[in-house]
């Protein structure tokens, strides 16, 4: 939940005690007061909640995260790098997996377009079969009898 609302502003460790602001490049330490400063390791990725300038830029409300977690919250700020063999094997699982869903989406519109073939086929038919009164097609029936008048 902090990382959805903070992955905007998150650091990546440089060396003990000093972050790199993953937007900006910017050199940042964390604050004397803040849990994360006397805890003996430091956390490879942080999010903070704000910068105090001094004589240097501190960090204060300091959240330990998981890279995976800005890369998910923030795609289009973070991605996650991959070793060489294994991006190679990710780009061809997500081009197998566009193919079968583009291949999917093909056969779903063929199939699409076969049902409204088959829905106005179903549609010219049952107008030819409608009998109007009077027409071609009607139903012979017996004339009315005429009413006599010399009774």
């Amino acid at each position: 939940c902090i990382c959805s609302a903070y992955f905007h502003q998150a650091a990546r460790v440089k060396s003990l005690g000093e972050y790199n602001d993953l937007r900006t490049g910017m050199p940042c330490h964390l604050h004397p007061t803040s849990a994360l400063y006397g805890m003996g390791y430091t956390p490879d990725y942080i999010v903070y909640h704000e910068l105090v300038f001094t004589s240097k830029e501190y960090m204060q409300c300091v959240t330990a995260v998981d890279p995976k977690w800005l890369a998910e919250m923030g795609p289009m700020f973070f991605s996650l790098r991959e070793a060489g063999a294994s991006r190679k094997k990710h780009a061809d699982l997500h081009q197998a997996k566009m193919e079968s869903e583009f291949q999917l989406a093909q056969e779903e519109e063929a199939a699409r377009a076969a049902a409204e073939r088959l829905r106005a086929q179903s549609r010219s038919a049952s107008r030819s079969q409608i009998v109007t009164p009077g027409g071609a097609n009607s139903i012979p029936r017996s004339k009315t009898p005429r009413r006599r008048t010399n009774i």
